[in-house]
């Protein structure tokens, strides 16, 4: 599928993006560890031209997204850590970009698709499908969703309906 094919769904993450204060730069890549894609200070670089698959967007953000606010001013840095992201926030970035696809409406797909995930995006879909959230805890942890026994105990809604989407 070309990006030209899947422009409503771009423009959706794009919007969205923008809405919740991750700026996206568009910016010729050489090199970049996704095709076309790269983190900077608070933003998300995008070279359209080399962009092989527009879901790898969220899950960038999602990097952004579960990183706290000091930390996303650096990234892309020589300032970040060079352990940057932990396991579990990794984990967390999985999982908020299953929420923002939810949120968005895009099949899941869209952002696991089968060349990404280390060959893992059935399997992690599987689990997702099955309200398996594998980094849920993380993701309480840092304040931005609730599982369904927390979500009962304050009255709010639980995962993947999402508190906030940015960590502070």
């Amino acid at each position: 599928m070309t990006i030209q094919n899947q422009s409503s769904e771009l423009e959706k993450v794009l919007t969205f993006l923008n809405e919740i204060g991750i700026d996206v730069v568009e910016k010729e890549l050489e090199t970049s560890f996704l095709p076309g894609l790269d983190l900077g200070p608070n933003c998300l670089y995008i070279d359209f031209e080399k962009l092989l698959y527009p879901g790898d967007i969220l899950h960038e953000a999602g990097h952004l997204a579960v990183t706290t606010s000091v930390e996303r001013k650096i990234a892309g840095t020589d300032k970040m850590a060079a352990d940057w992201p932990s396991q579990g926030e990794e984990m967390g970035a999985i999982l908020w970009s299953f929420a923002a696809a939810k949120y968005l409406e895009l099949p899941i797909e869209f952002v696991f698709h089968p060349n990404g995930y280390k060959n893992e995006s059935e399997w992690l879909i599987s689990n997702f499908t099955n309200e398996n959230y594998i980094g849920l805890p993380f993701l309480e942890w840092t304040g931005l969703a609730l599982g369904k026994v927390n979500a009962e105990k304050e009255s709010k809604e639980a995962f993947p309906k999402m508190l906030k989407w940015l960590r502070d």
